[in-house]
């Protein structure tokens, strides 16, 4: 009897292993790429110059959210808000010197939740913001099972190593360079590819599901960048801005005096006045040129991985997100760089592949991610079957990514979440995936925030300290209008002054896409105020 008993036990206890085992195979990987400064200028969403077939590739097998934004325009803040799924009122995190659980509440992250699901959890690159804003950790060991890897390159990133019309070498804004010549020849996404493949490569024959977010440097600033991919951008093929001035009716407080390209030797040597300029017309055709050009270096790095992740056969099982932070202006309104409420700063890409969702389960084992070399491929098309043209926004991201994988996704938050260690201020959008988008959705909002010290560009206006600001600029964006109201903002007690209304924008998006005409008027206020009171209360 006792050795019956103990037979039992034992198949008890290998039925146990076996499901378990079947459990871990039966949930999706998650391959998260993250680029950094990134507006949706990819033939995939439409734009003509922009030459990006891999990153086209993979959104003509996913789905894919034409209108995303991201809640606020600068790395930091965006960052922390996406991966916690909460908005910078909740954070509290607005500039690049706050963290979040020392600055607000103690808040579960994207990776986190998949750690605390049985996930392997790595990072690559910058998916937090470095530095104080992640406790100088990248949030490990919260977020991660393994330190994150940063690229020894990126040492280099702020040093002398761009070759001038002097033949010297300086800190310029516009840096394309002959990668053999770099320090130890090469650069930060390189570097930052290799390893990503390198972890691909030991987890191709496991069971444990892993979460993999890797975070490209490019196209952010500065341009350091291989320079064979100007080539795919001659300058006299380059074009302005269709909308290079500055709005008449904008309110200064609103503008953003772009200091950080201000300080590039090269940017300093034109001796452009501030806070409005303008930059010379040439020199704003290689600032566009050289923006594309990373976009292009950067679209082949993310080629590279998928073609690894399909080649050690972990396509058929892991959803690949594609995203960035937020936008970067390149001369609309006058502006460059992000750190505005307008949409070039604000809107991204956001890309979900599902296999045997996004792709039929019978195109499976196919060879899905084929590397794409557009400097010796330069005719290919691809086509977008499944988009979602409503309005979403990054917060969004946390809770679908989680449900996609085969988890539970967090339940919303309260109207006060700063005690809530898991919740989400976004919306779960699993359930797009499985029904077809039924036209115009005119309730859906995205919300977006930008501080400012002042009333009027300062040298501080860019990225102010929180101590600094004194107005938060918040943001309603419909598939109809973007409405902005610059209200007064205490930092001391994180709160915002709705009846100190300091200045407003409206424009009406079928008539003034590109936010050139602002018709705000005073008696607008209220529309605003009613919206923002449907956000989560803060302080």
């Amino acid at each position: 009897m006792f050795l019956l008993v103990r037979v039992w036990l034992l198949l008890l206890f290998l039925h146990t292993l076996t499901l378990a085992a079947l459990a871990r195979r039966g949930r999706r990987n998650v391959l998260f790429i993250m680029a950094d400064d990134l507006r949706p200028s990819l033939g995939c969403y439409g734009d003509s110059v922009v030459k990006s077939p891999n990153i086209d590739q993979l959104a003509s097998k996913s789905q894919v959210f034409l209108n995303t934004y991201a809640q606020q325009a600068l790395c930091a803040p965006s960052r922390a808000s996406m991966l916690t799924s909460r908005r910078p009122d909740t954070t509290r995190v607005y500039d690049f010197n706050s963290y979040w659980r020392d600055q607000s509440g103690n808040y579960t992250t994207l990776p986190q939740y998949f750690k605390s699901s049985g996930y392997f959890t790595a990072s690559v690159g910058k998916i937090f913001h470095p530095g104080i804003s992640s406790n100088f950790s990248d949030d490990y060991p919260y977020s991660w099972s393994i330190p994150a890897y940063h690229p020894p390159s990126f040492h280099y990133e702020k040093k002398k190593l761009c070759k001038g019309d002097d033949g010297k070498l300086h800190v310029n804004l516009l840096c394309a360079v002959n990668v053999t010549e770099q320090p130890g020849g090469t650069l930060p996404d390189l570097e930052s590819t290799e390893e990503a493949v390198r972890l691909l490569k030991s987890w191709a024959n496991n069971d444990a599901p892993f979460f993999l977010a890797v975070g490209f440097h490019k196209p952010h600033i500065p341009f350091r960048i291989p320079q064979e991919y100007l080539s795919l951008y001659p300058i006299e093929n380059m074009t302005l801005a269709p909308d290079p001035n500055v709005p008449e009716f904008l309110p200064p407080v609103a503008y953003n005096p772009w200091t950080d390209i201000r300080g590039r030797d090269d940017v300093q040597k034109l001796n452009v006045s501030f806070p409005y300029g303008p930059i010379p017309k040439d020199f704003q055709l290689r600032i566009r040129q050289h923006y594309f050009a990373a976009v292009s270096y950067m679209d082949a790095q993310v080629g590279r991985l998928l073609s690894s992740l399909d080649a050690l056969g972990l396509a058929d099982d892991t959803m690949v997100v594609f995203t960035s932070d937020h936008g970067w202006s390149l001369g609309e309104h006058g502006e460059w760089a992000k750190f505005s409420n307008f949409n070039v700063a604000t809107q991204v890409p956001l890309m979900f592949y599902v296999p045997g969702i996004t792709i039929p389960r019978d195109q499976l084992g196919e060879s899905t991610f084929p590397f794409i070399d557009i400097l010796t491929q330069p005719k290919y098309r691809f086509k977008n079957d499944k988009v979602r043209r409503n309005v979403v926004e990054l917060v969004d991201v946390f809770p679908t990514v989680a449900s996609m994988a085969g988890l539970r996704a967090p339940e919303h938050c309260a109207d006060v979440s700063f005690q809530e260690e898991l919740c989400t201020e976004g919306d779960n959008l699993a359930h797009t995936f499985r029904r077809r988008e039924r036209g115009k959705d005119e309730e859906a909002i995205a919300y977006s925030q930008y501080p400012r010290p002042a009333d009027t560009p300062q040298v501080n206006s860019d990225v102010p300290d929180l101590k600094d600001v004194k107005v938060m600029g918040y943001s309603l964006r419909s598939w109809d209008y973007r409405y902005t109201l610059w209200l007064g903002y205490n930092p001391k007690t994180f709160q915002v002054n709705v009846s100190d209304v300091h200045a407003g924008e409206l424009y009406i998006l079928a008539d003034d896409p590109g936010e050139d005409k602002n018709i705000y008027s005073d008696l607008e206020q209220s529309v605003v105020i009613k919206k923002l009171s449907t956000l989560p209360r803060v302080g």
